[in-house]
């Protein structure tokens, strides 16, 4: 599926800023089942200087500074991706490792091997390790279920048994009080997630996107569209051995990523991947403005 995509976000300072610089996550990743056909970015007032590199975890991270006094900002990315359908994550007896076992995989041993896996298994500023997390994650982690069944079991939990409240929480609500409001949107849902798969020792990450914005012919609407959207993907070793595969897993929607999602960046949580952030010099107030579009392309 092609798919065009447009994030305008627009800033309005007051008083103005005098200098700034910025870090976007707005460049859609290349992966397996995701291609870049065209990217652009536009920011206004015209930038001093911008650069562009591929972080640790292989997002493209760009840096724009603004010398000159302004009241407004507006950055626009435009972009054009042809997705397909990501491999579903196998599910069943057999079809992937024990939970337990993966857990054991990635217990820290001095001297051990070193897998690439293993840094989305500790906590991080959004995502902590508790106690809470794993009573949470713990009836869908009976012993020998397999790390892909728990997980999807886990994703069907948060679905079922949180509600979507848009006003519910804020980019900064604690990942613990979330769980225990048991609402908030799709950041929190994938926070908590990450946090219960991790708080029992399996690897999981956060990724940022976006979601079609017109469903299917007479299917429902899904929450996240026409805004940023967040989801899952859990780490599953191959059964036997060999190199394992990430997985997605959507809690806010109950269902695997399909080829109506968008991968912007993948990292431990939202700090890693937030789609802008910035040090002002000067400014007080700011009113913020974000809208995405999301459509099919012929």
């Amino acid at each position: 599926m092609k798919l065009h995509v447009v994030h305008d976000t627009h800033y309005a300072y007051t008083p103005a800023v005098e200098t700034a610089q910025h870090i976007v996550h707005l460049k859609p990743r290349d992966t397996p089942s995701q291609r870049l056909l065209r990217h652009a970015l536009v920011v206004t007032p015209a930038e001093a200087h911008r650069g562009e590199r591929i972080d640790v975890y292989g997002n493209t991270r760009t840096f724009f500074a603004l010398q000159s006094a302004h009241e407004e900002l507006r950055v626009v990315a435009d972009s054009v991706v042809l997705t397909a359908v990501p491999a579903p994550a196998p599910l069943g007896p057999g079809a992937s490792p024990a939970w337990e076992a993966v857990r054991e995989q990635f217990r820290f041993r001095a001297g051990g091997g070193w897998d690439a896996a293993t840094e989305f298994v500790f906590a991080s500023e959004y995502v902590p390790r508790h106690d809470d997390f794993v009573a949470y994650a713990r009836p869908s982690c009976p012993p020998g279920r397999t790390v892909l069944d728990a997980a999807h079991d886990l994703m069907r939990r948060i679905h079922a048994e949180f509600r979507y409240e848009s006003d519910a929480t804020e980019v900064d609500t604690p990942t613990l009080q979330a769980l225990a409001l048991r609402r908030g949107v799709c950041q929190d849902f994938a926070h908590i997630m990450v946090a219960c798969m991790r708080s029992i020792g399996i690897p999981a990450r956060y990724v940022s996107g976006y979601l079609l914005t017109t469903p299917p012919p007479g299917r429902p609407r899904l929450v996240g569209s026409d805004a940023s959207h967040a989801w899952v993907e859990v780490y599953a070793p191959a059964p036997g051995g060999g190199p394992g595969a990430w997985y997605g897993f959507d809690p806010t929607n109950d269902r695997a990523p399909g080829e109506d999602y968008i991968v912007l960046a993948v990292g431990r949580d939202f700090g890693d991947v937030s789609p802008m952030r910035g040090l002002l010099f000067g400014g007080g107030e700011h009113h913020l403005e974000v809208g995405v579009t999301v459509e099919p392309v012929a």
